[in-house]
């Protein structure tokens, strides 16, 4: 069996039209003649959602019940059994309920792909499995729903559904995402246009990473093998010599130039760990880069030409800017510049070479030169002085004892010079101190003494052997002498990472791991600093912590730095550090990072403990106060009904009152108090019920509905007391789309409400007026100038339970209920309901209709 074909709609955020996307497309292929079912679509009370969704044929859904509360989810076996071409399945990273068949709904769809069943569905950026703690960083809000990336990899087919953040806020504030009471702490936390911006790019990038996997792919099933520029990247080479701004300001007009390219800048700390340039500079130059909208990177290379295309390579870099080099014309002739071994060894990138005022500046503008393999300046300097001394040294002594020891002797005695300057300083001293050695013995202790000639062959061989074993030696030594130091390095380095580990295990803070990162490196001050999300003409630094005299707050303000990522740098002001110092440092500034990132995980899940305890312990006492009021009530309401029938039967004794009737004011007080209690269960009810919608347990199915049957079920719940309700209604009336059954408790809760505010002479009134796309119902009470039964006021329709869960019901359902109360009236609400697409709206009739 074929397998079905996957489509995902990608959003950057809630609200974006996903779920509006897929059912359009649902619509679309129905047109086209496919077989098209909804196998689970979640509009959350957004009313063209769900219009949208009427006229597709729905599966019902299956009920669970997870700790006794019912909850619904996907029939999975329904819509298999049904096998429709298309099927609609909304949120693909959702979790099921607990007693589902598989945990999570993206197992579900692997079921009805795998059943040859195509699938339209939708998924959030946020969901992504490999951006769950970028986003907890962005929006500081950990997503408990996610989706291993490589499901959303396998679709056939992705579509981003974009909206521009400040278009999602102003539907955020309409009313078309979340209800009113939700608007105000949605667009200060999670809509704030910070979070919306980088969410959006987030899901840009990774679905054009997407696409650039199915380029790579392409061109590999048509073996394409010559590069394809499709998008430009500008790099920019800066030593931190005065040239810098310059070559900035150049690759900065070419990525202009061409829209869409990015500017990067890489700056090469040599191997050596001595810093080619002015600090100060660099900063100078990195706060430029970053000004005109680029990027400003650093890495560590012991061939600076080989660092650089290393680095344009991983980051697809396409051209090449830099700077004439301002080194002297016999030092070009001894060593090519770097910027002509870059193009030697670019391939397909293009290079610049700018020129600027310092390519033909004085020695002291020139960069020092790049140290050799193996060993630093000061060493080799070190062995060359050791050789200097050493070799004339033993010279005097091997010519005291000349017949004695003969040239072999010398060789042997020569050769331990050799092993130690290659020890000391690398095998380059070493090769050079076995070519000093090789003509002293040659001029001291081979015929013709005092003189560079050999007049005997063996000598000749001797002396060869001899530079030929001391080259050896001495690149043995040097190769073992470098080894030993990277291993003390690297026990150094392993040292102070597991101080720091475990300094992070005893749960120090920042401002104690700051302060031994500054003492293991010497430093004067140490700054964790952050930049601000929101973006600006420059970008905005805040310190996380730091320490030290004048710690920095702004990374061009240090002297050293070592980003976190994007958003988290170390930055240091004291002497420049070497190449492995720096890399060490940006070891620990790694592992600074979780550490502040931990933190703020473990405040936020602090605060959602507390925020849960609070919310558990409320529903706990308003569930326990529920229950604990239910027997009670139905105790007493049982009570009085029997003490009712009592009266009626004229008394205990079954003997009438005076005049063989019931007592008349008894017969009252006793309603009266069955109806208090009666009102006092259903507020429990409502109670119950209202905790329960806002814990999401409370279940909605909207659909088309007749208000015109609502009103009468309505009435009917009345009683005899409905009957005294006025109806102003229109000819035809559209369907709503709302819950049926919690409509028709919404419209008695309110005429209840209306009637008790009225006189008995007064009847209240519902009047309905259509609208475009919507349909206004009025409840108003008969009362006018004056409280009902001439009593004062003693509470406000907005006060009561009643209300507030008729209105949470009714947004709930997407619609609105006011309750401002008019002049001459004590009781009036005003609700506002969607009504279903695609059918006219008459005009308003007022004529009543009385009952």
């Amino acid at each position: 069996m074929a397998r079905g074909r996957l489509r995902i709609y990608l959003g950057a955020a809630p609200g974006v039209g996903k779920t509006y996307a897929m059912l359009q497309e649902g619509r679309r292929l129905r047109s086209l003649g496919a077989e098209v079912v909804i196998g689970l679509v979640e509009p959350h009370g957004r009313r063209p959602t769900a219009a949208l969704a009427d006229g597709l044929e729905t599966v019902d859904r299956r009920t669970l019940v997870h700790r006794g509360v019912p909850l619904t989810e996907m029939d999975l076996d329904a819509v298999l059994a049904r096998r429709p071409q298309v099927a609609l399945v909304d949120e693909l990273a959702h979790t099921n309920v607990p007693g589902s068949r598989h945990t999570k709904r993206w197992q579900d769809v692997e079921e009805l792909l795998a059943a040859g069943i195509d699938v339209v569905t939708t998924l959030n950026v946020q969901h992504l499995e490999s951006l769950n703690d970028v986003v907890r960083q962005i929006t500081g809000v950990t997503q408990r729903e996610t989706l291993p990336d490589e499901v959303a990899r396998r679709a056939d087919q992705i579509e981003l559904v974009d909206l521009l953040p400040e278009t999602l806020r102003r539907r955020l504030v309409h009313g078309d995402i979340y209800p009113a009471d939700r608007v105000e702490a949605a667009l200060t936390h999670y809509f704030r246009l910070g979070n919306l911006t980088a969410l959006r790019e987030l899901a840009l990038l990774w679905l054009a990473d997407r696409v650039e996997e199915g380029l790579q792919r392409y061109r590999a099933e048509h073996g394409i093998t010559a590069p394809w520029e499709t998008r430009e990247r500008i790099m920019v080479g800066l030593t931190g010599g005065p040239e810098g701004e310059t070559l900035i300001r150049r690759a900065a007009r070419i990525t202009a130039r061409t829209p869409g390219s990015e500017l990067l800048a890489l700056h090469v700390v040599p191997g050596d760990g001595l810093t080619h340039g002015d600090p100060t500079a660099l900063s100078a130059q990195r706060g430029l880069v970053e000004s005109l909208g680029g990027s400003y990177h650093q890495t560590t290379g012991e061939d600076i030409p080989q660092a650089l295309l290393r680095f344009a390579e991983a980051e697809n870099v396409t051209q090449i800017v830099l700077g004439a080099s301002r080194r002297g014309r016999l030092s070009l002739l001894l060593r090519a510049g770097v910027g002509q071994r870059t193009i030697r060894d670019s391939g397909p990138i293009d290079v610049h070479i700018v020129t600027h005022e310092a390519a033909a500046g004085t020695f002291a503008s020139r960069p020092p030169r790049p140290a050799a393999r193996g060993a630093g300046p000061a060493r080799s300097w070190s062995a060359f002085a050791a050789a200097a001394l050493l070799l004339p040294a033993l010279t005097l002594v091997l010519t005291a004892a000349r017949g004695s020891l003969g040239l072999p002797g010398a060789l042997v005695l020569y050769m331990l010079v050799v092993v130690l300057t290659a020890l000391v300083g690398g095998r380059g001293p070493a090769l050079l101190t076995a070519v000093a050695a090789s003509l002293l013995a040659d001029y001291y202790f081979t015929l013709p003494l005092h003189s560079i000639d050999v007049a005997r062959t063996v000598d000749i061989v001797v002396l060869i052997v001899f530079l030929a074993a001391a080259w050896l030696v001495g690149t043995a030594a040097g190769a073992a002498a470098r080894h030993t130091r990277q291993a003390v390095r690297a026990t150094s380095e392993a040292r102070a990472l597991s101080r720091m580990a475990v300094a992070m295990m005893r749960g120090q803070d920042l401002p104690a791991l700051l302060e031994q990162v500054r003492e293991n490196f010497s430093l004067a001050s140490v700054s964790l600093l952050e930049r601000a999300p929101e973006p600006g003409p420059e970008p905005r630094w805040y310190v996380v912590a730091s320490t030290g005299d004048r710690p920095p707050e702004r990374p061009w303000d240090a002297d050293v730095e070592a980003p976190v990522d994007d958003r988290l740098t170390l930055a240091a002001r004291g002497r420049g550090l070497s190449g492995d110092d720096l890399r060490l440092l940006t070891a620990c500034a790694a592992q600074l990072g979780i550490a502040h990132a931990h933190g703020r995980l473990t405040r936020h899940v602090a605060e959602t403990d507390t925020l849960a305890a609070a919310e558990r312990t409320r529903a706990a006492l308003l569930l326990a106060a529920g229950h604990d009021l239910r027997a009670p009530l139905g105790a007493a309401e049982a009570a009085l009904g029997r003490l009712s029938d009592l009266v009626r039967a004229g008394g205990p004794g079954g003997q009438g009152g005076p005049g063989g009737g019931p007592d008349g004011e008894a017969a009252h007080l006793l309603s009266s108090a069955s109806a208090s209690v009666r009102r006092a269960g259903a507020l429990v009810t409502d109670l119950d019920d209202l905790s329960r919608l806002h814990a999401g347990a409370l279940d909605l199915y909207l659909r088309p509905v007749d208000l015109d049957e609502a009103l009468t079920a309505a009435l009917d719940d009345l009683g005899p007391g409905g009957h005294g309700i006025v109806l102003r209604l229109p000819p035809q009336l559209p369907d709503v789309i709302a819950d049926a059954a919690l409509l028709t408790r919404v419209l008695t809760t309110l005429a209840a409400d209306a009637l008790r505010h009225s006189p008995p002479d007064a009847p209240p009134t519902l009047t309905a007026e259509t609208q475009p796309d919507r349909l206004t119902v009025r409840i108003a009470d008969g009362a006018i100038g004056a409280p009902a039964n001439g009593g004062a006021v003693t509470d406000r329709p907005g006060d009561s339970l009643p209300l507030r869960l008729s209105r949470d019901l009714i947004e709930a359902m997407g619609g609105a209920l006011d309750t401002t109360t008019t002049a001459g009236h004590v009781f009036a609400v005003t609700l506002t309901l969607p009504t279903s697409a695609g059918r006219p709206a008459p005009a308003p009739d007022h004529q009543g209709r009385g009952i």
